[in-house]
């Protein structure tokens, strides 16, 4: 289950040379602005057309108290290939389950609507089982001094902050040419 959970967080086509690996937490307002600005357009431009392959790690900052809840369930809808489904429900409802004492009742919700198996989901969150998998992305990228979310490596290139478009573009096209062998 956590195998597959951890290729669940990986999206493009397999065959892509280049890699972007986010480095994200779901409660870190930042990464839901990247979300709601420059997502769909690199998903557009760089994803679905296969220039790129995709990871998202975990790392749930301390000063967000329903971060590790949240990567929990997000990483058990991995495991039924859905984590980038509950990824999107995540951000876009970030603004009510955040500031909620209890937030499993809207993260079940979401787990509803993008159709997961409620009851194998709900017993993975429960059981905790991808609470090490979550801790052990957060702790190497400690370890490696990323500070913020959201981070992104680009090929050999980091970004840190919520960055637009127009300025990962000279990043990923760059990655691109150097991973293809078309030296500029």
């Amino acid at each position: 289950m956590v195998t597959a959970a951890d290729h669940g967080r990986i999206q493009g086509d397999t065959t892509a040379k280049t890699w972007v690996v986010i480095y994200s937490d779901f409660q870190c307002p930042y990464c839901k602005q990247w979300h709601e600005e420059t997502y769909e357009t690199f998903l557009k431009e760089y994803v679905r057309n296969g220039k790129v392959k995709v990871a998202y790690v975990n790392y749930p900052l301390n000063q967000h108290q329903k971060a590790i809840i949240s990567a929990q369930a997000a990483m058990c809808a991995s495991a039924q290939n859905k984590f980038w489904q509950y990824h999107d429900a995540l951000f876009n409802s970030q603004s009510v389950w955040e500031t909620m004492p209890e937030p499993r009742p809207v993260l079940d919700s979401l787990a509803k609507s993008v159709g997961v198996d409620i009851a194998s989901w709900g017993s993975c969150v429960d059981s905790k089982k991808m609470l090490p998998m979550i801790l052990a992305d957060r702790d190497r990228l400690a370890q490696a001094g990323v500070q913020s979310t959201p981070t992104f490596l680009i090929g050999d290139a980091i970004l840190a902050g919520a960055q637009t478009i127009d300025a990962m573009r000279p990043v990923l096209d760059s990655a691109i040419r150097k991973n293809s062998g078309a030296a500029r």
